[in-house]
């Protein structure tokens, strides 16, 4: 179970009307918590959205959005993905092919 306090969450997934967040420490996820759907800002519910919450006995108190670092975090992935889907650079030698 995770320990009460304040957490960064992703929301990960929806489960009928149950939304699935995962909770982050320290950018390292320390657990998941399902919370209905309902009590999240309607900004916020969507798949990778960037939330702050507060868990007290085990339960959401405060949810709020966060809209900055929810398009930060997805700029960092599309970056991440075009360097990897990118061409590897030429060669010197790949160059003198294309020469006459």
């Amino acid at each position: 179970m995770t320990t009460d306090g304040t957490y960064t969450a992703v929301m990960d997934r929806f489960e009928d009307d149950l939304a699935v967040l995962l909770l982050e420490d320290d950018g390292e996820t320390v657990g998941e918590v399902a919370v209905d759907a309902s009590r999240l800002p309607e900004d916020g519910r969507h798949v990778d959205a960037v939330l702050v919450v507060e868990l007290a006995d085990g339960d959401l108190v405060d949810v709020t959005y966060d809209a900055a670092e929810t398009v930060d975090r997805a700029e960092a992935a599309q970056s991440r993905f075009d360097e990897l889907s990118g061409r590897p650079p030429s060669t010197d030698a790949d160059s003198d092919v294309d020469s006459p």
